[in-house]
């Protein structure tokens, strides 16, 4: 079975990973994906792949395993990859990972079973930084997503840009979602408001929308119960949530376009459908 699959900065290169422990990487650059490369490495399920930005040099992609571990690896030349990080920062399976926006550095967050997000950090001389949330989600943490570096409402503020956005958002098996935010004074991640409480069963997946700079920040959720969500932070930094459907399936992933205006959902009867908000605030459905 084939768990994650994602398209390079470009959508030059493919990566997909399998229960059958192995990472393959495509190039989709003609009109045919052409196999370049199987990493292996990994003594279990890989569940997920994320790409580094390339302004990091040449390709790097990070795995995560049901092995508990997490993998960097980093191309050296053309279809051969060395792993440049291999650790055991969680005590049970890493369910998510997601490399931040390349504003913030090269940086990685990872989700695990053991109810904590872990966010790795690359440091000058080689070695990686762990920052850990502890107890994040009860019973565990099934997915991780970045902010946008640029804050929402900062291209029609009259101060312009202002530092980075340093804030991911989580979901569990504690049927919330929830906002983190890295407090630079304390140097660590606090929650930021309360829990967002909208699902009756696990949230499966979470992903925060581009906002390429406009007012609002929107995070889409998943649900085991059958509906997906999107949320709207407001001006006091409160979070409101939308219906945006109720599949009478479990919903496995929530995906949004480079551009934040569409959003893909897929769910347990192997379905794929695509989501555009309407004038009235509300969605509907635009692949029928």
């Amino acid at each position: 079975m084939v768990h994650d699959i994602q398209f390079d900065y470009y959508g030059r290169r493919l990566a997909t990973c399998s229960s059958d422990r192995s990472i393959k990487v495509f190039n989709t650059a003609g009109d045919q994906a052409a196999p370049e490369a199987t990493l292996l490495g990994h003594e279990g399920p890989v569940w997920q792949v994320s790409w580094a930005h390339p302004k990091f040099g040449n390709n790097i992609l990070a795995s995560c395993s049901f092995d508990h571990k997490i993998i960097v690896w980093k191309e050296t030349q053309t279809g051969y990859w060395t792993q440049i990080y291999n650790a055991q920062v969680h005590t049970a399976s890493v369910n998510s990972i997601a490399f931040a926006p390349h504003e913030l550095g090269l940086v990685l967050a990872s989700a695990s079973s053991d109810g904590c997000i872990a966010v790795l950090t690359y440091q000058p001389d080689g070695t990686w930084l762990t920052e850990k949330i502890e107890g994040a989600h009860s019973v565990g943490v099934n997915a991780v997503s970045w902010a946008p570096a640029t804050p929402a409402g900062s291209l029609l503020s009259a101060q312009g840009t202002t530092q980075p956005d340093r804030r991911l958002t989580s979901c569990g098996c504690d049927n919330a979602v929830k906002v983190w935010q890295k407090n630079e004074q304390q140097g660590q991640w606090l929650q930021q408001g309360g829990a967002l409480l909208g699902h009756t069963d696990w949230v499966r997946d979470v992903a925060w929308g581009p906002n390429l700079g406009l007012p609002r920040s929107t995070i889409a959720s998943a649900g085991q119960d059958g509906l997906a969500l999107v949320w709207t932070e407001d001006a006091s930094g409160a979070w409101t949530a939308t219906q945006l459907c109720s599949l009478g399936e479990p919903v496995w992933r929530v995906s949004w376009s480079i551009t934040g205006t569409i959003l893909a959902v897929s769910d347990a009867k192997d379905n794929v459908t695509l989501w555009k908000e309407i004038s009235d605030g509300q969605w509907e459905q635009v692949d029928s």
